[in-house]
């Protein structure tokens, strides 16, 4: 009876993200593909582009180290039957802290993305650029590393959990705003290349485009109004979870539908793609409904 109240839908949900976590990163890691695409390109877009590559990888040595913390963390947890407080609480402090540092060099990609525009230049391209990778690599450069240390420094058991609560919303919420920039910039790029034809002649580009303009600010707002409402929340228990489920399952339903439209569909390859599929660090959370459904059916601790 003990073991089967362990091993409960919200842990193995849990187990298989942080599995798809280290998988994803592993891949992107070891996928060496791009290595040398700066040989092909003239001029400054060359040395940006080596640059904003380099410091990446940098980064995503650290996401490399933070999945593997947390799938190793769960393995050993089930293998435990659970892990204490204070291991816990280090756990997650090193996790938060790797993924800080992953975080910081997109600022590279940020100086790139806003260069056109500063250097005078204007058009489709500058407008495309700012949009797409300039603005959202800024804000995710600078707010996901500020949220998540403040984060990390909030992981003390002797520190209040309303705290930590308050914290963790603030984190989650920036992360969805991080998501719905970057989403929504390539999508704009994409239409601003290829024309409004893109989107009129293939219904599943519609939905995509409807969804990730209008559907992330709409989850971000509601994630907002939620986090605000809950800010007085003092313990963990006392936290809608069904509201966090839906948040949750909504998010990942929305990486979800992206991948499935492509293979489901077949849709001509553009940006959207090249970038959804190829270049997007964050697809892993097509598997977190597997952690929002059992908050969304079942309130109690797990």
């Amino acid at each position: 009876m003990t073991e089967s109240r362990f091993y409960s839908p919200f842990k193995i949900g849990l187990f298989i993200v942080t599995l798809a976590y280290f998988l994803f990163t592993f891949h992107a890691m070891f996928t060496l593909s791009w290595w040398g695409e700066w040989e092909y390109l003239n001029g400054s877009s060359s040395f940006w582009i080596y640059i904003s590559d380099i410091t990446a990888t940098f980064g995503l040595v650290f996401r490399l180290a933070a999945s593997t913390l947390a799938f190793g963390a769960m393995l050993f947890c089930f293998a435990q039957k659970g892990l204490s407080q204070s291991t816990t609480i280090r756990i997650l402090r090193w996790i938060l802290i790797a993924e800080t540092i992953y975080w910081v060099p997109l600022v590279v990609s940020g100086v790139m993305g806003v260069l056109p525009v500063l250097t005078g230049f204007f058009g489709t391209f500058a407008l495309g650029s700012l949009i797409s990778i300039g603005i959202p690599c800024f804000v995710a450069a600078i707010a996901m590393p500020y949220s998540l240390l403040k984060l990390a420094s909030a992981l003390n058991p002797i520190k209040p959990k309303n705290d930590v609560i308050k914290l963790a919303l603030s984190a989650g919420l920036v992360f969805i705003l991080v998501l719905w920039l970057n989403n929504m910039g390539m999508w704009i790029y994409t239409v601003l290349a290829k024309g409004t034809e893109y989107l009129l002649s293939y219904p599943e580009n519609m939905i995509s485009f409807g969804l990730t303009t209008i559907g992330l600010f709409i989850l971000l707002v509601f994630a907002a109004n939620f986090a605000r409402k809950s800010s007085g929340v003092e313990i963990w228990e006392k936290l809608n979870l069904k509201v966090v489920g839906v948040i949750i399952v909504a998010l990942g339903l929305y990486f979800l539908w992206n991948y499935l439209s492509w293979v489901l569909f077949n849709t001509p390859w553009s940006d959207w793609f090249a970038w959804f599929l190829g270049h997007n660090l964050d697809l892993w959370l097509l598997s977190i409904p597997l952690v929002g459904l059992p908050l969304l059916f079942k309130q109690e601790a797990s």
